[in-house]
């Protein structure tokens, strides 16, 4: 049996999101110091794109502080939320309490 039958394909971390008082501010600081592409900003929260990840700027209150995980079955994990950028996730705390954002294999931001 090859090796890619016995071990499926790892899940994809998507994204860190991490808390910043001001996503404005704080996109600014990121784009200033680093070669990267701003996917998505609004007040709330804003996404930019490194060559291996991506990176959300969340603000305290709208958006927990989480890892981003792609998986082929998100919907295992319990009912999805559509978001305004179309992704679809389910968040689930891991086994000490951090929150874990579960997206649809079709995520496209």
């Amino acid at each position: 049996m090859s090796e890619a039958r016995r071990n499926p394909p790892l899940d994809a971390l998507h994204h860190v999101a991490i808390p910043v008082r001001n996503v404005a501010r704080a996109v600014d600081w990121y784009c200033g110091r680093f070669r990267l592409e701003l996917i998505y900003q609004d007040e709330t929260w804003a996404l930019l794109s490194f060559a291996n990840t991506r990176l959300a700027l969340v603000m305290p209150g709208q958006h927990p502080p989480h890892i981003g995980v792609v998986h082929p079955d998100a919907r295992s994990f319990g009912v999805l939320k559509t978001h305004r950028d179309g992704s679809a996730s389910i968040y689930l705390e891991d086994s000490e309490g951090n929150a874990v954002e579960i997206l649809e294999d079709n995520a496209h931001v």
